[in-house]
């Protein structure tokens, strides 16, 4: 299938602007004083255990802050004034947007980026493609550096190691995921109480449960964000690393043939299929998170997936006694590969310093105050949720439904999966959006579903223009 005019304008807008190499701004963020960008004047900063990046106080610093499931707040209240209160001379000129592709593509094609990028979102600008055009500044020095907190721990030791993996893009370490995203399901603790609906741990438990509600006439059984199906996929992906292994989303990242046609991909279809057809809320393929969202909070509908960040999105229109929970994706039978309570988590909320920002070292050391443990467990209490900073949650007030997937992330234990394919390679994420939505409305079966993605995968792995990542 032929890729749209968005994928074209997304790509080629990236490879037409001038670049200069990352590793030359590493450099700069590297060496005992450096060096000037080139769109500055300031004179060379020496670097200390305090300033291990040279940051010149004084020069502004253009931060963007995807106005998200977890807002703009955490940025202008927490992490700006901490790093305004070490460079009280540096202008920090803060934005907001919910469409960052749409608004900083411009300004890379141009040559001109920003400093910071919370680069996150269903508008967020292609991983792949930035980390093929040279424009994502190596962070490696951000990991080796003194953390904020206590100069003799580095900042890699401060971290979830998951950080570190999903952020490295053809060898290079250059996205920050911030937040550890927490997926499964999610409903009201209230509601399930009220109502002596148990929280199921089979796939036939979970058919047994959307009867029931559907029977009770109370509200209808499950919903998803209809306009931005990737919710729904999230939960099937899952449902097939269970059934067959992690061995399952490897292969879709690594464009293996016929991965998407995988018997585990086949089964975990068929089965999400069947909840579309009988027990969506009425309208689900017209609306969008935040409206399913809320017909939840309004008792509409019992059950949704979606990710960590929901009960902070969601706190304007949340009764005070609603108690978010989640569980994790049932287990389909008793011979899945992967055990009861295994989830998809990975690091998210992804920040980034372009390789062309006017400020890179301001950048990096933004994000290295944005990595204490303080700054960290702030943003974590503030909008409910866990940081992938070490510790950060410690003896601080979670919210039920940050709670509840807290403890489910610690039962999980080792039995975490995620993919990597919808970052790697966003035409293919746009069909998998685009082909969900059909399935669950009945557009599409099973097999012409897994035919559609598969197809596309091979285009992708037949295009030399495009860099192709490989997982182990």
């Amino acid at each position: 299938m032929p890729n749209t005019p968005h994928e074209i304008t997304r790509r080629q807008l990236l490879r037409g602007a001038a670049l200069v190499p990352a590793a030359g701004l590493l450099a700069a963020c590297a060496t005992p004083a450096a060096k000037p960008t080139s769109s500055s004047s300031a004179a060379p900063v020496a670097t200390s255990a305090a300033n291990p990046f040279g940051v010149a106080d004084g020069k502004p610093l253009e931060i963007w802050i995807f106005d998200g499931g977890f807002g703009q707040d955490y940025a202008k209240n927490i992490h700006e004034p901490l790093f305004k209160a070490k460079y009280p001379k540096s202008e920090i000129k803060h934005n907001a947007t919910k469409e960052i592709t749409k608004v900083l593509q411009p300004r890379f094609a141009g040559g001109n980026p920003p400093d910071v990028i919370d680069n996150s979102g269903a508008g967020a600008m292609d991983f792949g493609a930035l980390a093929q055009d040279g424009q994502l500044l190596d962070l490696a020095p951000l990991l080796d550096a003194p953390s904020w907190d206590d100069p003799s721990t580095k900042v890699r030791d401060t971290l979830d190691p998951a950080v570190i993996d999903l952020g490295t893009f053809d060898g290079k370490f250059s996205v920050l995921g911030y937040v550890n995203y927490i997926f499964g399901i999610w409903y009201s603790q209230k509601a399930f109480k009220d109502n002596g609906w148990e929280i199921p741990k089979t796939w036939d438990d979970f058919l047994k449960l959307c009867e029931t509600i559907k029977k009770s006439g109370k509200m209808a059984p499950f919903t998803y964000a209809g306009k931005f199906p990737q919710y729904l996929y999230e939960p099937l992906l899952t449902m097939a690393a269970k059934i067959g292994g992690p061995e399952v989303l490897v292969n879709l990242d690594n464009l293996e043939d016929g991965a998407w046609t995988a018997e585990p991909m086949k089964t975990a279809a068929t089965a999400w299929a069947e909840i579309g057809a009988k027990y969506l809320m009425e309208g689900t393929a017209g609306l969008d998170h935040v409206q399913t969202q809320t017909a939840q909070n309004k008792y509409k509908v019992a059950m949704l997936p979606s990710g960590s960040w929901l009960e902070n999105e969601q706190k304007t229109t949340t009764p005070p006694d609603f108690d978010y929970g989640m569980f994790p994706v049932p287990d389909f039978t008793s011979s899945d590969k992967l055990p009861y309570g295994t989830l998809h988590s990975s690091p998210a909320e992804n920040f980034i310093v372009p390789a062309k920002a006017a400020n890179p070292q301001g950048g990096v050391e933004y994000l290295r105050a944005m990595l204490s443990k303080k700054a960290a467990g702030d943003f974590s209490e503030l909008v409910k949720t866990v940081s992938t900073v070490k510790g950060a949650g410690e003896g601080r007030q979670l919210s039920p439904g940050a709670a509840s997937a807290t403890a489910a992330y610690q039962a999980a234990g080792a039995n975490i999966v995620y993919y990597r394919w919808q970052g790697w390679y966003a035409q293919l994420k746009d069909e998998a959006i685009a082909a969900t939505g059909e399935l669950m409305t009945g557009g599409l079966t099973p097999d012409k579903y897994l035919e559609r993605l598969q197809k596309k995968s091979d285009e992708i792995k037949a295009d030399s223009s495009i860099k192709k990542y490989k997982r182990a």
